[in-house]
Protein backbone atom coordinates (compact mmCIF):
# COMPACT_ATOMS: atom_id res chain seq x y z
CA UNK A 1 0.00 0.00 0.00
CA UNK A 2 1.55 3.37 -1.22
CA UNK A 3 -0.94 5.87 -1.03
CA UNK A 4 -1.23 8.34 2.13
CA UNK A 5 -4.87 9.39 1.88
CA UNK A 6 -5.98 5.74 0.91
CA UNK A 7 -3.48 4.05 3.89
CA UNK A 8 -5.29 6.88 6.29
CA UNK A 9 -8.62 5.36 5.98
CA UNK A 10 -8.04 1.67 7.38
CA UNK A 11 -10.57 1.05 9.99
CA UNK A 12 -8.16 0.78 12.33
CA UNK A 13 -5.61 2.41 14.96
CA UNK A 14 -2.54 4.14 13.15
CA UNK A 15 0.89 4.62 14.83
CA UNK A 16 2.89 7.38 13.79
CA UNK A 17 6.47 6.38 14.27
CA UNK A 18 8.87 9.42 14.52
CA UNK A 19 12.69 9.72 14.90
CA UNK A 20 12.76 12.81 17.45
CA UNK A 21 16.58 12.67 18.34
CA UNK A 22 19.74 11.20 16.84
CA UNK A 23 23.32 10.79 18.40
CA UNK A 24 25.95 9.27 15.91
CA UNK A 25 24.91 7.70 12.67
CA UNK A 26 21.80 6.58 11.86
CA UNK A 27 19.79 5.07 9.04
CA UNK A 28 17.16 7.76 8.87
CA UNK A 29 17.18 11.66 9.91
CA UNK A 30 15.73 13.74 12.39
CA UNK A 31 11.65 13.97 11.63
CA UNK A 32 11.86 10.35 9.47
CA UNK A 33 8.48 8.40 10.15
CA UNK A 34 6.70 5.68 9.50
CA UNK A 35 2.89 4.83 10.22
CA UNK A 36 2.02 1.36 11.75
CA UNK A 37 -1.29 0.25 11.40
CA UNK A 38 -2.53 -3.74 12.54
CA UNK A 39 -2.15 -5.07 8.66
CA UNK A 40 -0.10 -2.42 7.05
CA UNK A 41 2.47 -0.12 6.87
CA UNK A 42 3.71 3.35 5.12
CA UNK A 43 7.06 4.49 5.14
CA UNK A 44 10.05 3.68 6.94
CA UNK A 45 12.66 4.53 9.66
CA UNK A 46 15.55 3.48 8.20
CA UNK A 47 14.69 -0.57 7.87
CA UNK A 48 16.26 -3.55 10.06
CA UNK A 49 16.12 -4.77 13.48
CA UNK A 50 15.00 -0.88 14.51
CA UNK A 51 12.29 -0.74 12.18
CA UNK A 52 11.09 -4.05 13.67
CA UNK A 53 11.58 -3.06 17.12
CA UNK A 54 9.39 0.01 16.60
CA UNK A 55 6.50 -2.10 14.31
CA UNK A 56 6.27 -4.27 17.34
CA UNK A 57 5.88 -1.72 19.47
CA UNK A 58 3.56 0.78 17.35
CA UNK A 59 1.24 -2.67 17.73
CA UNK A 60 1.64 -3.26 20.92
CA UNK A 61 0.99 0.66 21.51
CA UNK A 62 -2.07 0.27 19.54
CA UNK A 63 -3.75 -2.81 20.96
CA UNK A 64 -3.01 -1.04 25.02
CA UNK A 65 -4.81 2.36 26.31
CA UNK A 66 -1.89 4.39 26.22
CA UNK A 67 -1.52 6.99 23.36
CA UNK A 68 2.24 7.33 23.26
CA UNK A 69 4.92 6.15 24.01
CA UNK A 70 9.15 5.89 23.93
CA UNK A 71 11.95 4.29 22.48
CA UNK A 72 15.80 4.93 23.35
CA UNK A 73 17.15 2.47 20.57
CA UNK A 74 21.17 1.99 20.40
CA UNK A 75 22.14 0.90 16.91
CA UNK A 76 25.15 -2.05 18.10
CA UNK A 77 25.58 -5.08 18.17
CA UNK A 78 22.86 -6.02 20.47
CA UNK A 79 20.08 -5.26 17.97
CA UNK A 80 21.94 -6.89 15.32
CA UNK A 81 22.78 -3.20 13.60
CA UNK A 82 26.26 -1.76 13.16
CA UNK A 83 25.63 1.59 12.49
CA UNK A 84 27.32 2.83 15.67
CA UNK A 85 24.40 5.62 16.81
CA UNK A 86 21.67 5.77 18.93
CA UNK A 87 17.91 7.21 17.82
CA UNK A 88 15.10 8.18 20.17
CA UNK A 89 11.59 7.19 18.49
CA UNK A 90 8.73 8.67 19.60
CA UNK A 91 5.22 6.87 18.71
CA UNK A 92 1.76 8.15 18.65
CA UNK A 93 -1.68 6.85 17.90
CA UNK A 94 -2.71 9.28 15.60
CA UNK A 95 -6.48 10.85 15.71
CA UNK A 96 -8.27 12.54 12.80
CA UNK A 97 -7.05 15.95 12.90
CA UNK A 98 -3.20 14.84 12.63
CA UNK A 99 -4.35 12.33 9.72
CA UNK A 100 -5.51 15.79 8.46
CA UNK A 101 -2.40 17.41 9.05
CA UNK A 102 -0.15 14.11 7.39
CA UNK A 103 -2.11 15.06 4.02
CA UNK A 104 -1.51 18.64 3.49
CA UNK A 105 2.00 17.85 4.74
CA UNK A 106 1.74 15.65 1.99
CA UNK A 107 0.39 17.83 -0.30
CA UNK A 108 2.69 20.53 0.07
CA UNK A 109 5.95 17.66 0.16
CA UNK A 110 4.49 16.84 -3.29
CA UNK A 111 3.78 20.31 -5.05
CA UNK A 112 7.41 20.80 -4.18
CA UNK A 113 8.79 18.57 -5.60
CA UNK A 114 10.87 19.08 -8.76
CA UNK A 115 9.14 18.28 -12.15
CA UNK A 116 10.72 15.96 -14.53
CA UNK A 117 9.17 16.61 -18.14
CA UNK A 118 9.52 13.08 -19.86
CA UNK A 119 8.45 14.16 -23.83
CA UNK A 120 7.88 11.03 -25.89
CA UNK A 121 5.75 7.96 -24.77
CA UNK A 122 7.58 6.00 -26.70
CA UNK A 123 9.61 2.86 -25.44
CA UNK A 124 12.37 5.15 -23.61
CA UNK A 125 9.97 7.79 -22.52
CA UNK A 126 7.75 4.60 -21.14
CA UNK A 127 10.87 3.01 -19.16
CA UNK A 128 11.97 6.71 -18.03
CA UNK A 129 8.58 7.05 -16.24
CA UNK A 130 8.68 3.58 -14.63
CA UNK A 131 11.96 4.28 -13.20
CA UNK A 132 11.01 7.91 -11.97
CA UNK A 133 8.05 6.29 -10.44
CA UNK A 134 9.43 5.75 -6.81
CA UNK A 135 11.30 8.64 -6.69
CA UNK A 136 10.86 11.91 -5.14
CA UNK A 137 9.95 14.04 -8.17
CA UNK A 138 6.93 14.92 -9.78
CA UNK A 139 7.52 13.19 -13.45
CA UNK A 140 5.43 13.98 -16.03
CA UNK A 141 5.06 12.09 -19.42
CA UNK A 142 3.92 14.24 -22.32
CA UNK A 143 2.92 13.65 -25.82
CA UNK A 144 0.53 14.06 -28.94
CA UNK A 145 -0.08 10.16 -29.38
CA UNK A 146 -2.94 8.59 -27.02
CA UNK A 147 -2.28 5.71 -28.58
CA UNK A 148 1.40 5.27 -27.27
CA UNK A 149 0.63 6.86 -23.19
CA UNK A 150 -1.87 4.20 -23.24
CA UNK A 151 1.12 1.84 -23.13
CA UNK A 152 2.68 3.49 -19.80
CA UNK A 153 3.03 2.71 -16.99
CA UNK A 154 0.21 2.47 -14.13
CA UNK A 155 0.09 5.15 -12.15
CA UNK A 156 2.30 7.33 -14.11
CA UNK A 157 1.17 10.98 -14.90
CA UNK A 158 0.26 11.48 -18.27
CA UNK A 159 -0.18 14.53 -20.30
CA UNK A 160 -1.89 14.38 -23.94
CA UNK A 161 -1.12 17.27 -25.61
CA UNK A 162 -0.64 18.80 -29.86
CA UNK A 163 1.30 21.39 -28.55
CA UNK A 164 4.24 20.09 -25.53
CA UNK A 165 6.21 23.30 -26.12
CA UNK A 166 3.87 25.03 -24.15
CA UNK A 167 4.05 22.30 -21.19
CA UNK A 168 7.38 23.29 -21.19
CA UNK A 169 7.04 26.68 -21.03
CA UNK A 170 4.27 26.34 -17.97
CA UNK A 171 6.97 24.32 -16.20
CA UNK A 172 8.47 25.62 -12.63
CA UNK A 173 12.58 26.97 -12.55
CA UNK A 174 14.89 23.72 -11.35
CA UNK A 175 13.11 21.15 -13.78
CA UNK A 176 14.65 18.51 -15.68
CA UNK A 177 13.26 18.04 -19.12
CA UNK A 178 14.58 14.52 -21.03
CA UNK A 179 13.55 15.07 -24.79
CA UNK A 180 12.81 11.68 -27.11
CA UNK A 181 9.85 11.99 -29.33
CA UNK A 182 9.56 10.34 -32.94
CA UNK A 183 10.87 13.22 -34.45
CA UNK A 184 13.66 14.96 -34.65
CA UNK A 185 12.31 17.72 -35.86
CA UNK A 186 10.46 17.94 -33.01
CA UNK A 187 13.29 17.03 -30.61
CA UNK A 188 14.97 20.30 -31.97
CA UNK A 189 12.24 22.15 -31.89
CA UNK A 190 11.63 21.21 -27.58
CA UNK A 191 15.25 21.20 -26.67
CA UNK A 192 15.90 24.63 -27.97
CA UNK A 193 12.61 25.59 -25.96
CA UNK A 194 14.12 24.35 -22.65
CA UNK A 195 17.50 25.49 -23.27
CA UNK A 196 16.00 28.75 -23.82
CA UNK A 197 14.50 29.27 -20.50
CA UNK A 198 17.63 29.12 -18.85
CA UNK A 199 16.65 28.17 -15.90
CA UNK A 200 16.39 23.92 -16.16
CA UNK A 201 18.52 21.32 -13.68
CA UNK A 202 18.26 19.36 -16.87
CA UNK A 203 18.22 19.33 -20.74
CA UNK A 204 18.69 15.87 -21.91
CA UNK A 205 17.54 15.12 -25.61
CA UNK A 206 17.76 11.13 -27.28
CA UNK A 207 20.62 10.53 -29.80
CA UNK A 208 24.30 10.10 -30.74
CA UNK A 209 27.24 12.56 -31.12
CA UNK A 210 25.94 13.11 -34.72
CA UNK A 211 22.50 14.33 -33.68
CA UNK A 212 23.61 16.50 -31.33
CA UNK A 213 26.00 18.07 -34.03
CA UNK A 214 23.19 18.59 -36.22
CA UNK A 215 21.23 20.47 -33.04
CA UNK A 216 24.11 22.73 -32.75
CA UNK A 217 24.03 23.72 -36.45
CA UNK A 218 20.85 24.32 -36.69
CA UNK A 219 19.53 26.13 -33.09
CA UNK A 220 21.28 29.85 -32.48
CA UNK A 221 20.50 29.53 -28.81
CA UNK A 222 23.73 28.12 -26.16
CA UNK A 223 24.49 24.22 -26.31
CA UNK A 224 26.56 24.45 -23.20
CA UNK A 225 24.04 22.36 -21.07
CA UNK A 226 22.65 20.11 -23.24
CA UNK A 227 23.10 16.61 -22.14
CA UNK A 228 23.58 14.59 -25.54
CA UNK A 229 24.07 11.50 -25.75
CA UNK A 230 22.34 11.03 -22.46
CA UNK A 231 24.10 7.71 -20.63
CA UNK A 232 26.86 8.29 -22.24
CA UNK A 233 29.19 6.98 -19.72
CA UNK A 234 26.97 3.84 -20.15
CA UNK A 235 28.41 1.44 -22.76
CA UNK A 236 26.62 -2.12 -24.09
CA UNK A 237 23.75 -3.12 -22.92
CA UNK A 238 21.09 -0.45 -25.12
CA UNK A 239 17.80 -1.53 -23.66
CA UNK A 240 15.34 0.89 -22.93
CA UNK A 241 15.07 0.13 -19.06
CA UNK A 242 19.09 -0.01 -18.86
CA UNK A 243 19.31 3.60 -20.87
CA UNK A 244 16.62 4.77 -18.29
CA UNK A 245 18.61 3.82 -15.42
CA UNK A 246 21.53 5.71 -16.05
CA UNK A 247 19.28 8.66 -16.93
CA UNK A 248 17.56 8.68 -14.20
CA UNK A 249 20.83 8.87 -12.53
CA UNK A 250 22.32 11.74 -14.65
CA UNK A 251 19.02 13.40 -13.73
CA UNK A 252 18.71 12.80 -9.67
CA UNK A 253 22.39 13.95 -9.78
CA UNK A 254 21.69 17.08 -11.52
CA UNK A 255 18.62 17.66 -9.56
CA UNK A 256 20.30 17.48 -6.49
CA UNK A 257 22.93 19.91 -7.50
CA UNK A 258 20.34 22.45 -8.79
CA UNK A 259 19.15 22.07 -5.27
CA UNK A 260 22.42 22.59 -3.42
CA UNK A 261 23.12 26.37 -6.01
CA UNK A 262 19.49 27.49 -4.55
CA UNK A 263 19.97 27.16 -0.60
CA UNK A 264 23.52 28.88 -0.84
CA UNK A 265 22.37 31.23 -2.79
CA UNK A 266 19.30 31.92 -0.01
CA UNK A 267 22.36 31.97 2.45
CA UNK A 268 24.09 34.45 0.75
CA UNK A 269 20.87 36.33 0.75
CA UNK A 270 19.76 36.25 4.11
CA UNK A 271 23.51 37.06 5.11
Amino acid sequence: MSGLAEFLELAQPIVAVRISNVRGSSPREVGAFMLVAETALWGTVGGGQLEYMAIDEARALARSAECSRQMNVPLGPEIGQCCGGHVQLDLRVIDQAEKAQLLAQEAARMAALPEVLILGSGHIGRALAYAFAPLPVRAILVDSRAEELAHAPEGVEQLCTPLPELTLRGARAGAAYIVATHEHSLDFLLTSEALARGDAAYVGMIGSKTKRAKFESWTVGEVDQLVCPMAAAHKGDRRPEVIAAFVVAEVMARLAAFQDAVNRQSVRGKA
